[in-house]
């Protein structure tokens, strides 16, 4: 307790250092506080005390990061408000020297991946004809992709029997046929049980009754076909963006982590290899998972 105590003075010292010392504006230091706020985690997460931080360990919090799928620029600027703190920890005497000295900053590649704002995606749908056969299909799935992050393999290969939506889950296969547990956002939900009422009308092909999402020839829908529909509301949209399934997938886990989601979390979500996607559910209640999601992201009813 008494720990968390000089935690938080430290922290409220280090306000009046970027507000009075620096004479930084308000959205600066929130922004600032908002990135510190990420590397704690990380640290809370791993048992490392914030004076005891070493190289290594900014190093695994960027891969962290860049393991999620943000961009480069995006973690720089992170890295640059923990560095921000570190100084000041230097500057007033708390710690001897600056953990992040010899760390290397991540460079701007020359192209990086597109992120579409929550305002770009209601623009998209806008273009949808919900009077067309595949208009609220096509509503359901760009809701669907931007909710949970998925994969554009892993939402044509969704099923019927994979969705839990009364508890705010779907299940996923995601590669190497590993399942995950991913929430939901109750819009999402809604626009995939008005999709639900036009796919009971449809004669689906035997053998793919149980596929969620339905193309013209009566199968599961292609990923061709994601690509090519999405790409159409794009142009329609008038956004210069290059815009993919897969844009939706970063734009998931960008909007989550700037509203301040757990890293952890996020990665779980995704299906990274990387995370151990078991282990996470040995040690983490899925209802919590759900919360800390749908605590951040901007679809969440």
């Amino acid at each position: 307790m008494a720990r968390d105590k000089e935690i938080e003075q430290i922290q409220r010292r280090y306000h009046q250092y970027l507000k009075l010392e620096k004479g930084y504006s308000d959205n600066t230091i929130e922004a600032y506080e908002l990135d510190l706020y990420k590397f704690f985690v990380f640290l809370s997460d791993e048992k490392i005390g914030f004076r005891d931080v070493q190289l290594d360990d900014f190093h695994r919090f960027s891969a962290m990061i860049i393991d999620i799928g943000i961009h480069p620029t995006s973690l720089a600027r992170i890295l640059a408000g923990v560095h921000n703190f570190y100084i000041f920890l230097v500057i007033s005497g708390e710690i001897e020297s600056d953990p992040m000295e010899l760390l290397e900053f991540p460079k701007k590649p020359r192209h990086l991946p597109d992120v579409l704002t929550t305002e770009e995606v209601d623009a998209i749908e806008a273009q949808i004809d919900l009077s067309l056969p595949e208009g609220q299909r096509n509503k359901a799935i760009i809701e669907t992709l931007f909710s949970c992050g998925l994969r554009v393999s892993e939402l044509c290969n969704l099923k019927m029997n994979d969705l839990y939506l009364n508890e705010g889950f779907i299940r996923v296969e995601g590669k190497g046929s590993k399942q995950r547990l991913v929430p939901i956002s109750g819009k999402a939900i809604k626009e995939l049980k008005l999709y639900f009422i036009d796919r009971n009308s449809i004669d689906i092909k035997p053998g793919f009754e149980d596929y969620v999402f339905i193309s013209k020839r009566k199968k599961n829908i292609s990923r061709i076909m994601v690509f090519h529909f999405i790409k159409e509301l794009v142009e329609k949209a008038g956004i210069k963006k290059e815009v993919s399934p897969h844009t939706l997938r970063h734009s998931f886990a960008t909007s989550l982590l700037e509203g301040g989601a757990n890293l952890r979390a996020i990665q779980a979500m995704l299906g990274h290899e990387s995370i151990g996607t078991t282990e996470i559910y040995l040690h983490t209640d899925t209802s919590r998972l759900r919360e800390e999601i749908m605590k951040h992201h901007p679809r969440n009813l």
